[in-house]
Parts: C-alpha cells; sequence; structure tokens
C-alpha cells in the first residue's frame, strides 16, 4: 500500500486527550496532529521522537494532520489504526495473503448481527467474515494485542465464534505494523477476558492469522505471517 499524499516529518512533543498530538515540523512550525490510535500506545510513545504526518485539506477538520508512524529503536512503527482496515481489504482483493486467496468478492464494512465486520470475502463456495486489529505493542519478541482493555474485541471474537458456527468462515486478522517482534500473542496482563476469548475462539475453530508489515514513509507492505501463541 502506497500512501497517497508525500508525508510530512517532524518531532513529536507529546500526545495527550488520546487522540491529538503535538508535533514539531522540520521548518520549526508546531502543528497539532489528529492520533487515530485510542489505545494506550504503550511501546511505541516516545516524546522527541521522529515522526510522519499525512497533510489533510479538509475544511471539516480541526487538525490538518493525520499521524502515521513514529521512530522507536531505530525502526518505524505504525500507529493509524485505519491502515490495517485498508491495507487488508487491498491484499484480500489481490490475493496476496494465501490463506485469505480465491474470493471472487471482497467487501467492506458488512453487518453480521449486531456486529459489524470489517471485511466480507465469498466465491462458490464459502463466505467468510473477516476482522481486522491494529497492533502496534512490543514486549520483547512479542507483538502484543491490546494495549488497553476491548470490550469490543471480546464481542468481535463471540461474534465470529457465531458465524463460525452457522458454518461460514470466520478469519481474526492482526496487522502488526512493526518489524522488530516475531510472535504474536494476546496481551493477558492488559485484558485477562481479551486473551480468554481468543483462546476459545481459536478452539471453536476462529482462524488467527497476525501478518507482519514493513512501515516506511512512502508504503506499509506485507513481510510474513508470524507464529502466535494464545
Amino acid at each position: 500500500m502506497l500512501f497517497e499524499k508525500k508525508l510530512v516529518h517532524g518531532t513529536l512533543i507529546r500526545r495527550y486527550k488520546r487522540f491529538l498530538a503535538d508535533i514539531i515540523l522540520d521548518d520549526g512550525t508546531e502543528v497539532t496532529a489528529h492520533c487515530t490510535n485510542s489505545g494506550s500506545m504503550k511501546s511505541c510513545l516516545e516524546n522527541g521522537a521522529e515522526v510522519y504526518l499525512t497533510p489533510v485539506n479538509d475544511p471539516k477538520r480541526k487538525t490538518k494532520f493525520t499521524w502515521e508512524m513514529i521512530k522507536i529503536n531505530g525502526s518505524w512503527v505504525g500507529i493509524n489504526t485505519g491502515i490495517p482496515n485498508k491495507l487488508a481489504y487491498e491484499t484480500i482483493l489481490s490475493g496476496l495473503i494465501s490463506e485469505l486467496q480465491g474470493y471472487t468478492t471482497v467487501k467492506r464494512e458488512v453487518k453480521y448481527g449486531d456486529s459489524r465486520f470489517d471485511i466480507y470475502a465469498e466465491n462458490e463456495m464459502e463466505k467468510c467474515f473477516v476482522e481486522v486489529k491494529n497492533v502496534s505493542m512490543k514486549e520483547g519478541k512479542y507483538a502484543l494485542f491490546p494495549d488497553a482493555v476491548t470490550s469490543r474485541g471480546q464481542k468481535h471474537l463471540k461474534t465470529l465464534m457465531q458465524v463460525k458456527a452457522e458454518r461460514m468462515r470466520a478469519v481474526m486478522l492482526y496487522i502488526i505494523q512493526r518489524s522488530d517482534v516475531e510472535i504474536f500473542a494476546p496481551a493477558k496482563e492488559i485484558d485477562p477476558k481479551y486473551a480468554q476469548a481468543l483462546k476459545e475462539a481459536s478452539e471453536a475453530g476462529v482462524e488467527i492469522i497476525p501478518m507482519q508489515v514493513k512501515v516506511t514513509p512512502q508504503s506499509i507492505e506485507l513481510v510474513r505471517k508470524l507464529p502466535f501463541e494464545i
């Protein structure tokens, strides 16, 4: 996935009120950027770190930039939680994820019961619902999700189990926006209920696919599927 606009480089001053971040651009201008990540951003938040922003020309927006990535320990970490959904849609549509190839119809934001899944795909043989989550938290060699308690995430897992019970394919797709990790796992200490729900979902036949991506100021590209421990 290529960025549509040239990103703007700067330095993080601080992130606050969850959705705002003050940035100093290279020319010395101080701006406020929108932070799409509502989580704690644990292990990917460092004042004084390099960042990249997307300029936004929308008169309805109070902030004129969207925060895309931050450099942590020498490598870029993607923090825009809107990117994984777009990337997943493009890669499934193009058949770039081997486990999710062969679908003739791929749609975004499809309702199922009282939930809404990020992606729905089908062919003559099967129907498939895919929920996508952004992963940016790191602990040692592990990529962990979530970085804050998520009752919404627990609900998605339970609904995926319902999908599977109705003999359709159910997939939990984690997009890991950092290159310095080797294994995916649920963050049991942060949200033990989510970790338990993920274990139950896996045992019920919900597929877990953790995909690592390489983040650069020009693009975000799939790298590999990571092993996982639940």
